[in-house]
Formats: C-alpha cells, structure tokens, sequence
C-alpha cells in the first residue's frame, strides 16, 4: 500500500491545514472576544485541529526517501483536505449549538470551504457575531484554497488538462521553479482585493465587520452574508461595488498576477477573458431588456437588478439583491442555464467554466468547417497555444461527465420528495457552488426544509464540483489503486 499512496506526504499536508485552520479559529475567538460573545467554540475546536496538526507533524516530520508528491499523493490530498477542513469547520455551529444538527453543521462548513453559499439557516441575523465571521471566513479560506491548487499545485504535477486549459505556456515555464513566489504574490493579489473592497464597502455606509464579511464573500465568490436580504438592502453605490469585485474575481487570478507585473498585453489577448465579459454583457443586456420592458421598473433599477444577479450566477458568488423567481419567466430561465456556465479557470468560481464552453464551441466551429472541406486538417488553440487532441478530448469529456453527475444528483434529490425543479436546480448549484437555485430554494428561501438525505447529496455535489469531479471520481477507479 505504501508503494500507491505516499502517506507521509498525504498526513504532512492534513498537519500543515490544522495549522491554518487553527489560526483561523483562534481569529474567530478574537472576534467573541471583541463582541463579549462565547468564544469556547472555537477554542475548543482549535485544540483539536493543533492536536491534529502537532501529532501528524512530529510523527512526520523527519524526511523520507521518496519526500515528493505525486500524482496520486495530490489528488487524495485534496480530497480528503476538503473533507477534514469541512468536519472540522462544522464544529463550532455544534459546539455553540446555533446549529445542532450534525447534518446540518456539515452542510453549512461544506457550503462555506466549497465557496457555495447555500445555507439552512433562516434567520441569519440571530446569529452571534463570531459565528457569522467563521462563517464568512470558511469562504475565505476555501477561495485563496483553490486558487493556489488550481494554478500552483495541478500544473507542477505536469496534468495536461490543468495546465493547458488553466495556464498559458509561458506561466507554465516561470511557475515550476517558483511556485512558493508565485504563491506568494497570488495571496497578495486575494489580500489586495479583500481589502480594497472593503474599504469601498465601508465608504458606502457599511459597517467594518459587515464590510469584511461581504468583501470575504466576494472574492471567494461564496454568497454568505450576515443579513437576511443578502446585499438586498444595501444602497446602490455597495450593490455596484460588490458587482465590481464579483466582475473581477471571477476572472482568471493569472490575469491579476499579469496586470501587477504589468505584463498588459497577455491580460488584453486571453481569449477566456474576453469570452468571459462577453457572455456576462450578452446575458445582462437582455435580462435588462426583458425587466425594462416587462416589470416597469426604471432602466437602471432594471440594468442594475439584472447585471448583479447575472454576475452573481455566472460567477458561483450566490448574492442577491433582487428575487429573480418573480421576473418573467424568460428571464429566470435565462438565470437557471447560466448556472451552467462558471466563471473563469483559475478563478475562485465555480461551475464548468469559461475556457471549456470556448472550447467547445471552437469544436463545433471546426467541426462544420471540415464538414464543406473534408481534406482540410484543423487544429484547436487557447490562447494561441495549440491543443493536443488527447486534451482536447479530456476537456469535451468533462461536459458529459458533468452532465452524468448532474442527472445523478437530480434523480437521488428527486428521490428524496422535491419537485423536478427543486431538485435540477439544487444539484446545479451546488455543482457550480452558486447557492440559490430554483423553485423551493430560491433567494428568498433556503435548503433548511431538504431532508438530511438531500442535505448529504448536495453535500457531496459541493466537493464533487469544487474539485472539478475528477480529482475526487479518480480515487474510484481501479488503477488509481494500482501500484
């Protein structure tokens, strides 16, 4: 077993993330503290992870033969990092007893690290501060997560699919070689963000522990918020603000990475990045058009309401400032299929993302044109970087192993007594890690109703789409187990 799996290097990662973690609940005790609330929830889980994490450590600690991480050591790292980082998150809802349920504390930890934003709490105000800043902060810590696995841990493990479709070439070449630099400057960059919006948050008239909260929320394009009408009842000014950074973290962070270096030309020619505020532009304008015309509402109440909860969709954030279920029906539809899209790769959204849909229809394209020219030999680039076929396979792939496990989760929803729309889009948003869906869990309600069944499912699809299905599908497989 030692041969498949290197478990020095699996446990030395779960002893560094207790660490992280323990740093995050003790961050959290601040916050009681400040607010004269009780802090042994977190004190109590935060003596769990450092014992984790200290025993792991000095168990581990002296370097092995082999001391690398291979592929298999990585993809069974991430997935169970994920599942630990949850159990452990849902601690300090069960400890403090705001929730009790296990079922329920593990859906929300699962929802704050997968950046999903689907809740069963129903009035979120009545919470206790430090509560609802862990539970901002769970999406802080899952959003700067997934960007250093995305664009610094995949593409040193040399995965085709990662690399070519997550990075340009030339990032690929720098990165081996620098990746603790590199990963110094994407955490500077998420920092960075955080901070500035907060500031902008503050300047609007919003308080400093809701500013952090919102600004937590998006950039990890998570959704959790700690009032219960969401950025709903906050003036204009902060809904276009929060817009503007849900706008920007859903682009690719190579793309910030490349604008702080200066490097302005790669940024401008990032064919991903011109699809991706393409399709943003298209779907608001004519969700626009649509409230304009139909609801009588002002143009810019309409292009407002329209272009935050369409950025909001399409990048997996979850905020809301408006209920889309009472649009037209033309215009919630348009919202329940562009749950499908996600943002940018490399970026802290979710769903399928920009670069596959690009691809596909590059494919389509190519294949009509050797349709009239049946000689003609047409190959498919990203960026100016040619794909190989075998890529380029694995990447059309993905579409219908998305969709298999889409209709999966629908039909085990459906299973548990939801209605046909409930259950489609509860599976789409947490395999996107939007948060609201359609039907029964909207924005104006909840996932509290679900059964612990649903709960589990969806649970399940979060980590399933948060790490793009094969990293976690693969530890299913019977060569994975293969020495």
């Amino acid at each position: 077993m030692s041969q498949i799996l290197n478990f020095r290097q699996v446990l030395k990662v779960i002893s560094r993330i207790s660490f992280i973690l323990t740093v995050a609940l003790l961050f959290s005790a601040g916050i009681a503290f400040v607010f004269s609330e009780n802090a042994r929830p977190f004190l109590y889980t935060s003596l769990i992870t450092v014992l984790i994490g200290s025993v792991l450590y000095f168990l581990f600690k002296e370097q092995s033969i082999d001391d690398s991480i291979h592929r298999k050591d990585a993809f069974f790292s991430v997935t169970l990092a994920w599942f630990y980082i949850s159990l452990a998150g849902s601690l300090p809802y069960i400890i403090s007893g705001d929730i009790p349920l296990f079922v329920d504390a593990f859906f929300e930890s699962v929802s704050g690290f997968t950046t999903t934003g689907s809740s069963i709490l129903i009035d979120i105000e009545s919470l206790p501060k430090s509560i609802l800043f862990w539970r901002s902060l769970t999406h802080w810590i899952g959003g700067i997560g997934i960007i250093v696995l995305f664009i610094v841990v995949m593409p040193s493990l040399h995965e085709g699919g990662y690399q070519l479709f997550t990075l340009e070439s030339s990032f690929q070449d720098k990165i081996q070689p620098r990746i603790k630099s590199v990963g110094q400057r994407l955490l500077f960059i998420y920092v960075f963000l955080t901070a500035t919006e907060t500031i902008l948050l503050l300047a609007g008239g919003m308080n400093l522990f809701e500013s952090v909260c919102h600004a937590f929320g998006t950039i990890a394009t998570g959704g959790f918020s700690p009032k219960n009408t969401s950025i709903g009842g906050y003036s204009p000014f902060i809904q276009y603000v929060v817009m503007f950074f849900m706008l920007l973290s859903g682009m690719n962070f190579i793309i910030h990475y490349y604008l702080l270096k200066r490097e302005f030309k790669k940024a401008k020619e990032n064919e991903e990045l011109k699809f991706y505020l393409l399709i943003t532009l298209f779907i608001g304008v004519v969700i626009t058009v649509v409230l304009y015309t139909k609801s009588g509402t002002s143009l810019e109440k309409s292009f407002r309401d329209s272009f935050f909860q369409v950025i909001s969709i399409v990048t997996c954030t979850g905020y809301a400032t408006a209920d889309y279920l009472q649009w037209p029906v033309f215009g919630w539809l348009i919202i329940f299929f562009a749950m499908f899209l996600g943002g940018s790769t490399g970026s802290t959204a979710g769903g399928i993302k920009m670069a596959r849909h690009l691809l596909f229809l590059k494919n389509l394209g190519r294949f009509f044109k050797e349709s009239f020219h049946q000689r003609a030999v047409l190959s498919i680039k990203l960026n100016g970087n040619k794909l190989s076929e075998t890529t380029n396979k694995t990447i059309l792939t993905y579409f219908s192993t998305y969709l298999v496990v889409f209709m999966a989760g629908t039909i085990i929803l459906g299973l548990t007594g939801l209605d046909g729309k409930t259950a489609a889009s509860s599976a789409a948003t947490a395999m996107a890690g939007i948060g609201p869906g359609i039907g029964t869990v909207g924005p104006a309600s909840n996932f509290e109703h679900l059964s612990d069944l649903a709960k589990i499912t969806m649970s399940m699809l979060m980590i399933l789409g948060r790490l793009e299905i094969y990293t976690v599908l693969i530890l299913f497989t019977r060569n994975f187990w293969r020495e």
